[in-house]
């Protein structure tokens, strides 16, 4: 399996971190950026972009809009799950109504899901 990073990716990564969703910024600068773990956006994982990584807790946190829940959507994100998690990596996925009207739920379920990752490895 080829995991390197697709350089061609890159370009389209920097896009997207200026143009983050407004839950991508809401949960960026309202919450990871905080956090006292390097929290990496729009990172390039094989031929993949994740939303958020982080790498000590090897943790992607995917924001999913209303795309992710159609049937070409649902199959995408299945590949690229079972890509990361080849790679020893846990994705966590929440709708991008859960960040609007669950905010802190969303916040304490990715900290668990850190504090978890940390103890364990």
């Amino acid at each position: 399996m080829n995991t390197t990073n697709n350089s061609k990716l890159t370009g389209n990564a920097k896009t997207l971190r200026k143009n983050m969703t407004k839950e991508e910024r809401h949960i960026w600068y309202d919450f990871l950026k905080t956090l006292p773990v390097t929290v990496n956006r729009q990172k390039v994982i094989g031929k993949y972009i994740v939303d958020f990584y982080i790498a000590s807790s090897k943790i992607v946190i995917e924001l999913d809009g209303s795309q992710h829940y159609e049937d070409s959507g649902i199959e995408s994100d299945a590949k690229k799950d079972e890509f990361l998690n080849s790679l020893g990596i846990k994705v966590l996925r929440y709708s991008n109504l859960d960040v609007n009207q669950r905010f802190e739920s969303v916040c304490q379920d990715i900290l668990n899901n850190i504090n978890t990752s940390s103890v364990t490895s």
